[in-house]
């Protein structure tokens, strides 16, 4: 008898931080000043969470600490649609820039704050930036040290800013003295010769959209799920423009329309599940959700 294989779900993910916490804009947004700008996420969020309903798809949100201080009922609001909460760091902080016990810090601060707000244990992590870069992996050290089970943070590609090129382009375990960690790379493809980044967020919007089609398809074919990225801010054309350079402005505004229709074309053709869910880890028991409250959010 011919067994049939079962349809792959790829990982869906998102990076949840206001359009203001973004690395390129560091030189015109001080961290001290984040509260004072308006908040866009509310919407964003809504919209993400109603898209993946609508196509029966749950995803993985690694939210920032930040996010769950200041606006804990968006937080809430993603668990209790039964989607998965990671950790994105606290202060939106590149590992690269830190110590390896300042990145010990900034990630307890962000896992005790999600884990407060959601209820439930927070066992992957992000990187802002995705940067965990060569001369970085004792940042898997304390990851395994502060009980996280999977990492997603590296990019195997050749890119200014970020890029782990020697890294395995499918899913696997980083064996460490402190143990074992799954790393969930971000999806790539070849392209003549190279090996180019598909994944997802600004790649969504600015390469042709039958590149990140046929990565995917690549994967389905292949029975291995890819990892799928983006930001809630992507969806929203009519975020403030910031003072910054053109290098940055093209590449962080340009095609925010076109997000949504292509978004909403993946989730038709293809299936979306948690890293979590992928992974078969074990759900979490209940715990009592955090009654803290914000301004913001009121």
């Amino acid at each position: 008898m011919t067994s049939v294989r079962a349809p792959v779900e790829h990982i869906f993910t998102v990076d949840v931080e206001e359009y203001f916490h973004v690395g390129a804009f560091e030189s015109v947004v001080s961290r001290k000043d984040w509260s004072s700008y308006p908040s866009r996420i509310d919407g964003s969020i809504d919209l993400l969470l109603d898209l993946l309903a609508r196509h029966g798809a749950t995803g993985t949100f690694f939210t920032l600490g930040w996010v769950a201080d200041h606006h804990p009922r968006v937080v809430r609001r993603i668990a209790q649609a039964g989607h998965e909460i990671a950790s994105h760091g606290y202060w939106h902080r590149r590992v690269d820039s830190l110590a390896p016990e300042e990145f010990r810090q900034d990630l307890r601060a962000s896992k005790a704050v999600l884990e407060d707000v959601c209820g439930a244990r927070v066992s992957g992590f992000r990187a802002p930036n995705f940067s965990i870069r060569p001369g970085c992996e004792w940042a898997f050290d304390v990851l395994l040290e502060e009980g996280f089970h999977y990492d997603s943070s590296l990019f195997p590609i050749r890119r200014p800013g970020y890029g782990y090129r020697a890294a395995p382009v499918v899913p696997h375990i980083i064996r460490r003295a402190s143990g074992a960690l799954c790393e969930l790379p971000l999806a790539t493809t070849g392209w003549h010769g190279a090996r180019i980044p598909a994944a997802g967020g600004a790649y969504l919007r600015h390469f042709p959209f039958s590149i990140i089609r046929r990565c995917l398809r690549e994967h389905t074919d292949s029975g291995i799920p890819a990892t799928f990225y983006l930001h809630p801010w992507e969806l929203d054309p009519d975020q403030p423009r910031l003072p910054v350079g053109w290098v940055t402005r093209a590449r962080h505004y340009g095609g925010l329309a076109r997000t949504r229709p292509r978004l909403e074309q993946l989730l038709a053709e293809f299936r979306f599940t948690s890293a979590a869910r992928c992974l078969k880890l074990p759900s979490p028991a209940p715990r009592t959700l955090s009654a803290r409250v914000s301004n913001a959010d009121d």
